[in-house]
């Protein structure tokens, strides 16, 4: 993904800590203060522009929502969407994937949400991955018992290798699509990418898995 500076993105980030939560560390382990209630938790890890947590939100008020992205330039998309509909149950983080453990500990989330992740196509790059066994390793320290990972990808290289990192790991696979926009599949909330490429006419793939205790 080629990337604009935007300059003027770190003091937008700093003027709005209601919306990107400012030294998210000092919540691991209660949440709950910042959304005041305990509804369950989902994470969106590289939220991009927001749309699809943003509408999540919307669809889901009963679900509380944080949007994740290491990229200043990126996640102010997603923070004039938030700002726009002010949603109680959504709230954005600006930092990086690799150190969730950082902010959120055991049994904090119930849900990751992977979608149109970076590829890294070279093997050399493979643990850089959002499925490589690390990461998996890392959704599980934060998730509950039998959290889920539901995961959308464009790239059917991605996904057959995703696919295979998550059986090896023992990963229990409960739905699979592989052409999500011609299935029967209901209530799909569609990401910027998702759009493009879907109108590109590539195939959407789609998986969810469950963590076995």
């Amino acid at each position: 993904m080629r990337l604009r500076n935007k300059p003027w993105a770190k003091e937008m980030i700093e003027n709005h800590p209601q919306y990107i939560v400012a030294n998210p560390e000092i919540y691991k382990g209660k949440w709950h203060e910042v959304f005041h209630n305990e509804q369950p938790l989902h994470i969106e890890v590289g939220t991009g522009k927001g749309r699809f947590i943003t509408e999540m939100a919307k669809a889901h008020p009963d679900n509380n929502y944080i949007g994740i992205e290491i990229y200043d330039s990126v996640i102010v998309a997603a923070l004039d969407r938030l700002i726009e509909a002010d949603l109680p149950n959504l709230r954005l983080l600006n930092v990086n994937a690799s150190d969730l453990n950082k902010y959120f500990e055991k049994n904090d989330v119930d849900r990751v949400y992977l979608n149109f992740s970076d590829p890294w196509p070279k093997t050399r790059h493979e643990k850089r991955r959002l499925t490589y066994k690390d990461y998996l390793k890392l959704y599980e320290n934060i998730l509950v018992d039998n959290g889920e990972i539901h995961f959308k990808t464009d790239n059917q290289g991605l996904f057959e290798y995703s696919l295979k990192s998550f059986s090896e790991y023992g990963l229990l696979l409960t739905f699979l699509s592989l052409d999500l926009h011609k299935s029967n599949f209901e209530g799909n909330i569609m990401t910027e990418y998702e759009q493009k490429f879907s109108e590109m006419g590539n195939r959407i793939y789609r998986s969810e898995v469950k963590y076995q205790n």
